[in-house]
C-alpha cells in the first residue's frame, strides 16, 4: 500500500498493483511537490502522469489542488487499480471538482495521438528503470507540443541511467539525487517569459 502524503486527501491509503511497478517512495514524491509547490505549479494545474502504475504521482497533484490529472497506465491490472484509486480520491475532495481522467495506451501512442490543444502545465514520467533510452527519448521528442508555456517535466529514473537525452524543445534546468533515485527537471525551450521555474544557477 502506499498514500496520499498531504490535501484534500491526505493520508488516504492507495493500492498498488501487485508486480510490474515501482511506487515512488513518500520520500521522493515529497521533494517533487515541494519543489512544484514552490514555483507555485499545482493550484489549477492540469497534470499529465506518464506510466502511472497506481496513480500516485497524478493523484498526490489532484489531492493538492490540481484541476485535472490524465494517468496513462498500458497495463490492464495497473490501469484497474490506479482507477479505483482515482475514484478514491475524487470522493474525498469536498471542493471543487477535478478531473481524473485514466487511460489505458502505451505512452508513446497517448503522445502522438494526444489533442495539441491539450497544454498540461505539469508531466511527471516515471517509466519502469528498465525502460529503453531509446523509448524515453521518443516520449520526450513528442511533449514540447502538448506543454503549456510554462510547463515544467519531471523525469524519474534510477541514479544508474544517463541523463534523459532532452530534444530540442526541451531544456533541463534541474537535476536532484535521492539515494537510488534522480529526479531531472525541463521546461520548454521556448518559455515565453525566459524565467526558469526551477533553474540551478
Amino acid at each position: 500500500m502506499t498514500r496520499i502524503i498531504a490535501g484534500a486527501a491526505g493520508s488516504l491509503r492507495l493500492e498498488v498493483p501487485k508486480a510490474g511497478t515501482r511506487p515512488t517512495s513518500d520520500r521522493v514524491r515529497e521533494a517533487v511537490f515541494s519543489a512544484l509547490e514552490s514555483w507555485d505549479m499545482i493550484a489549477g494545474s492540469r497534470v499529465l502522469d506518464l506510466y502511472a502504475g497506481s496513480g500516485a504521482l497524478g493523484l498526490e497533484a489532484i489531492s493538492r489542488g490540481s484541476s485535472a490529472a490524465t494517468l496513462v497506465e498500458r497495463h490492464p491490472q495497473a490501469a484497474q487499480v490506479a482507477q479505483r484509486n482515482a475514484r478514491t480520491v475524487a470522493a474525498a475532495i469536498r471542493e471543487g471538482s477535478p478531473r481524473i481522467d485514466v487511460v489505458r495506451q502505451g505512452v508513446q501512442g497517448f503522445l502522438e495521438g494526444a489533442d495539441p490543444q491539450s497544454a498540461f502545465d505539469v508531466v511527471l514520467i516515471d517509466p519502469p528503470y528498465d525502460l529503453g533510452e531509446a523509448e524515453l527519448t521518443a516520449n520526450l521528442a513528442a511533449l514540447p507540443h502538448l506543454l503549456a508555456g510554462d510547463a515544467v517535466v519531471l523525469v524519474e529514473r534510477s541514479s544508474r541511467s544517463p541523463e534523459p537525452s532532452w530534444p530540442a524543445g526541451l531544456t533541463r534546468i534541474r537535476e536532484r539525487r535521492y539515494g537510488e533515485t534522480v529526479l531531472w527537471w525541463a521546461e520548454r525551450a521556448d518559455r515565453a517569459d525566459g524565467a526558469d521555474a526551477g533553474a540551478d544557477h
